[in-house]
């Protein structure tokens, strides 16, 4: 089934627009665990997660935010006071609070939180190398369950551990690829452009400062993540798809040195495949507050990602691909409203006869502005330079621009409207339309629960 654009934004009005629910934060998205929840500087707001910067950006903040939690803009829900204090004295009035987000289970049933989001969304064309592949078609993108036990280390040791499942339009491109046997879920498809995923399958345990995840996980790479709620932007970057990997099996350690400092080290079986062996490589790194308003992220994986490799650009380029992976994200919050990422990314590996299969740099900018408590405003510069021996690509260069809206209707829904514009300069194929430029329109919305 075809649709315009104009007809998209029309049904998407009528189903959400009658709604009149205060604009509370969703919980999912900072329950989602990619990271340690570490600090990152977002409008004034310490204590974050850094790996959903973004997701900041919008207003996605802790269910635990309460009026005492000042100066936190969520508590906001119409009095007035526009810099999101109910009183003008720095602290929000109880009278101002809102209800919390609704919630699939009001009591975590055998001490476990359940949850998930439904995400629907439309893109008027295809960008190859990229999720969003099912263009001119309103469809479920993430329709997501999970059901997860914190481990809990502050009074000796704690057990815990989380399992997600995705169905959509999505959920191809988070299968365990890795391997091309239809292993684990690979096979999973269902049709067309829909498919089943489980991206994440762990246990955990917990001892003070200490933790360790035993299993299937998502990676600690990279700003940019699977989950619709972890994202600012409808799209992701180039960079994301190509050159980053989107889970790991094995086991990963988190430390918190202080408050200001944690540490990530564990060994993983290669990238993106199931609980199967596809390589050996390290994985880690560390988060470090800076100051109040600045945080640097540095991620590192190193050593044998893939027995047999074959997906997205680079599909047929080879396999028994080994290598390094260097990522740093630097997080500032430039004025209380105002707050810029940025992230450099360097890929480079080569086959067993020493053939280079990827060499990538990718450098991306974000500039995210809170309107208000309900709008935020987001830019995505990124530059992406690609190299392929195998693949016969040398030293091209693909830029993407992004300009989008949040728009946080209620406690439990957003709606993200934007327009891409990719810039493929030496025309290797990325462009639906086999130019060298193209412009896009996406929008989505994304509904926790």
């Amino acid at each position: 089934m075809k649709i315009t654009k104009t007809a998209l934004l029309a049904a998407i009005a009528c189903a959400f627009g009658s709604q009149g629910w205060a604009a509370e934060p969703t919980t999912s998205a900072n329950s989602y665990g990619y990271y340690a929840a570490e600090s990152a500087p977002v409008a004034g707001q310490a204590g974050k997660n850094v790996r959903l910067a973004s997701a900041e950006m919008a207003k996605v903040i802790p269910a635990s935010c309460s009026c005492t939690d000042a100066p936190i803009s969520s508590c906001d829900t119409g009095c007035g006071a526009g810099a999101g204090l109910c009183d003008g004295d720095g602290s929000c009035d109880s009278a101002c609070c809102g209800s919390d987000p609704w919630r699939l289970f009001a009591n975590d049933p055998l001490g476990l939180t359940i949850g998930g989001w439904s995400n629907i969304g439309y893109h008027s064309a295809n960008t190859n190398g990229n999720f969003n592949n099912y263009a001119d078609h309103v469809q479920l993108q993430q329709q997501w369950l999970y059901a997860e036990k914190i481990a809990d280390g502050s009074s000796g040791l704690g057990f815990g551990g989380r399992m997600d499942y995705l169905y959509g339009t999505d959920g191809p491109d988070t299968q365990a690829f890795g391997i091309p046997n239809n292993h684990w879920d690979n096979s999973w498809d269902n049709g067309g452009a829909y498919g089943h995923a489980i991206p994440q399958l762990y246990a955990e345990a917990a001892y003070g400062n200490m933790s360790v995840k035993v299993g299937h996980f998502f990676t600690i790479i990279g700003n940019e993540v699977v989950a619709a709620t972890g994202n600012f932007f409808y799209s992701r970057q180039f960079n994301f798809y190509n050159a980053q990997p989107f889970t790991h099996t094995g086991a990963l350690t988190t430390y918190k040195l202080d408050d200001d400092t944690t540490l990530w080290n564990g060994y993983v079986s290669g990238w993106d495949s199931g609980f199967e062996h596809n390589g050996d490589a390290y994985l880690g790194g560390f988060s470090r507050k800076l100051s109040d308003s600045a945080t640097l992220i540095y991620t590192s994986t190193l050593g044998r990602f893939n027995k047999n490799y074959n997906f997205g650009f680079f599909s047929g380029a080879g396999g028994n691909e080994r290598g390094q992976a260097h990522c740093a994200i630097l997080t500032l919050g430039l004025t209380d409203k105002l707050n810029y990422i940025n992230e450099n990314h360097y890929l480079f590996t080569n086959d067993a006869s020493g053939a280079g299969i990827r060499n990538t740099f990718a450098s991306i900018h974000y500039l995210i502005y809170a309107l208000n408590d309900k709008v935020s405003l987001g830019s995505r510069s990124e530059w992406f330079n690609i190299s392929s021996e195998t693949g016969g690509v040398r030293n091209a260069d693909l830029y993407n621009q992004t300009a989008g809206i949040n728009y946080r209707i209620n406690p439990n829904l957003i709606v993200r409207p934007e327009t891409r514009w990719v810039w493929d300069k030496e025309r290797i194929g990325f462009n639906e339309n086999g130019g060298s430029s193209q412009t896009f329109f996406g929008m989505d919305a994304i509904f926790t629960f």
